[in-house]
């Protein structure tokens, strides 16, 4: 892929709760704020990217569900503009749920996503932004497949480590067998509150890690973040001056950097 082109980034983490979709939609958010031309895909049977922005779940009559397993449904076919310019959304609705059992049966099951993933969308983007269900199961798989990159979404609490080592793992076994070029692009601090001594040891613990890198910036608290997807936009959308449009903004220089 020619630079930035399609740049292919799944949001992966088999924990629930960890600001995956608030990381999609606001990452989205800062980089089509910087310009980029940005798809985010909502590949999380509840929907809540889709919600958050901005679009109403009874008016998505073809989603995800379809294009996963529906031959003749390109992708192309359920991608909308949201209310942010610069952003565009491929929904979901919870009938993504029964379409996950239907690819267990499929041959090349792990392989649905990247064949849709086709040149008229990968050139139309500079990003393309996939939130991943709390699961590690058929459709996080197809992200990582899809994916030229990954980001960890982690909350800096004690037991969030335990669960990263695993997700590392299907992520090496993907590398090896499925997807080469796939790329661990940092592991994301999440809801940091520097007060703790915990969570400023856990961000200490995350860093020694190992091999991956852990992004310089750190995702904080922050009441505005929560209210944003109500306002169906981003947070660089609602309060661009706010503390959390600055941290998202500066991940998004931070990923728009990264290769």
């Amino acid at each position: 892929m020619g630079g930035a082109l399609g740049r292919i980034i799944a949001i992966a983490n088999q924990k629930g709760g960890v600001g995956k979709t608030t990381c999609a939609i606001n990452l989205g958010g800062a980089l089509a704020a910087m310009g980029h031309r940005v798809l985010c895909i909502d590949l999380d049977p509840q929907g809540n990217l889709t919600v958050g922005l901005g679009i109403d779940l009874n008016s998505v009559e073809h989603g995800m569900a379809q294009v996963m397993v529906e031959s003749d449904v390109p992708l192309m076919s359920v991608i909308r503009a949201t209310k942010t310019k610069n952003l565009d959304a491929a929904p979901t609705t919870i009938e993504l749920s029964s379409a996950e059992v239907e690819l267990m049966t499929a041959i090349g099951r792990e392989l649905a996503l990247r064949d849709k993933l086709t040149a008229d969308v990968i050139d139309r983007y500079s990003h393309i932004l996939i939130d991943c269900p709390p699961t590690l199961g058929l459709l996080t798989l197809n992200a990582l497949v899809a994916a030229d990159g990954v980001i960890i979404p982690v909350q800096t609490q004690y037991y969030a480590l335990k669960g990263v080592a695993a997700l590392l793992k299907i992520i090496k076994t993907v590398q090896t067998r499925l997807n080469p070029r796939l790329q661990v692009l940092g592991l994301l601090p999440t809801f940091y509150d520097s007060r703790t001594i915990l969570a400023r040891d856990m961000l200490d613990s995350l860093k020694d890690l190992g091999d991956h890198q852990v992004f310089r910036t750190v995702i904080r608290q922050s009441v505005k973040i929560g209210e944003a997807p109500t306002a169906g936009v981003p947070i660089t959308t609602y309060d661009a001056r706010s503390d959390a449009a600055k941290s998202f903004m500066d991940l998004a220089k931070e990923v728009a950097n990264a290769h």
